[in-house]
């Protein structure tokens, strides 16, 4: 029996509440058992949410000690505040970073000096040289704001050209759209290691209202499977376990470097997956995930 080294990591969000910041620490803890290679804290639009990213990526540091990476977004945001952020993440030993653009902030019409993910990336280098690994974003699905597939993986060669290290996907559920992507960014010469996305199945309508916003698309047999169900949240999580899987199983068995779980700072759907995956930790590398084949 082989076995594959799989790089395997996890998503979180900055909580707003008290209840929030004690599901984030009860879920951390858990993952964090696994031994994954790195945890990620997302990043909105405001001051607010960048202290809540920064306040989640120190919890994360205390209390586990997986690595973290925060997100980082340019858009509406100045050169001098994200030299000064990286700056920040340095020393509190922060290695990794999430590049993105971001959303333009509501009210706000002037994009600012870093209108483009690339552009945030070029700077991460001319500031900070290799010091950060960076992970940029991928779409499997197309970009919503994209103008045509072309454009779209054009685009994403703009930001691994400026320094990108490593990709990470926009959820999907269509294991066929993610190799059609690697096979797509190979012709155009892009070879960095683009990891897929995994967002479990809990809850239909907000899984429904969340792909809406983001451009993913739910199969349509798999919306009508869970249609059906209901309210019948049981039935729901079971089918969605067994979606996802077997999603997984299939990106692995072609080739997938890894994965990447949106948590929704839950621990028990993306954990449940792993074991079902039949994933160990490889103690020769602490941060290496490895599934027998």
């Amino acid at each position: 029996m082989k076995h594959k080294s799989l790089r395997i990591s996890f998503e979180f969000y900055p909580p707003k509440t008290d209840e929030g910041n004690k599901n984030l620490h009860k879920a951390a803890l858990a993952i964090a058992k696994v031994e994954p290679d790195f945890f990620s804290v997302t990043y909105g639009a405001g001051g607010s949410v960048q202290n809540g990213t920064l306040d989640s990526v120190k919890m994360l540091q205390a209390q586990t000690s997986i690595p973290v990476a925060p997100h980082m977004t340019c858009i509406s945001s100045h050169r001098d505040e994200v030299i000064e952020l990286l700056k920040l993440y340095k020393k509190l030993g922060v290695k990794r970073i999430v590049a993105l653009r971001g959303d333009l902030p509501a009210g706000v019409q002037n994009a600012g000096e870093l209108k483009f993910a690339c552009d945030l990336i070029h700077l991460i280098r001319d500031t900070t040289q290799d010091y950060f690994q960076i992970e940029v974003a991928a779409y499997p699905e197309f970009h919503p704001q994209s103008q045509n597939a072309l454009d779209d993986v054009l685009y994403f060669k703009k930001k691994v050209e400026a320094g990108a290290n490593n990709a990470i996907t926009q959820y999907f559920y269509n294991p066929d759209a993610y190799f059609n992507y690697i096979d797509y960014c190979a012709k155009l010469g892009i070879f960095i290691p683009i990891i897929p996305g995994i967002m479990p199945i809990t809850h239909f309508a907000k899984l429904a209202r969340f792909s809406a916003i983001c451009g993913a698309e739910i199969p349509l047999w798999i919306s009508k499977r869970l249609a059906a169900y209901g309210d019948d949240e049981e039935s729901i999580q079971a089918f969605g376990t067994e979606v996802i899987f077997d999603l997984c199983q299939r990106l692995i068995a072609g080739g997938a470097p890894g994965l990447h779980f949106y948590t929704l700072n839950q621990a028990e759907a993306s954990l449940k997956v792993l074991k079902l995956l039949n994933l160990t930790v490889d103690k020769t590398d602490s941060y290496a995930a490895k599934i027998q084949a």
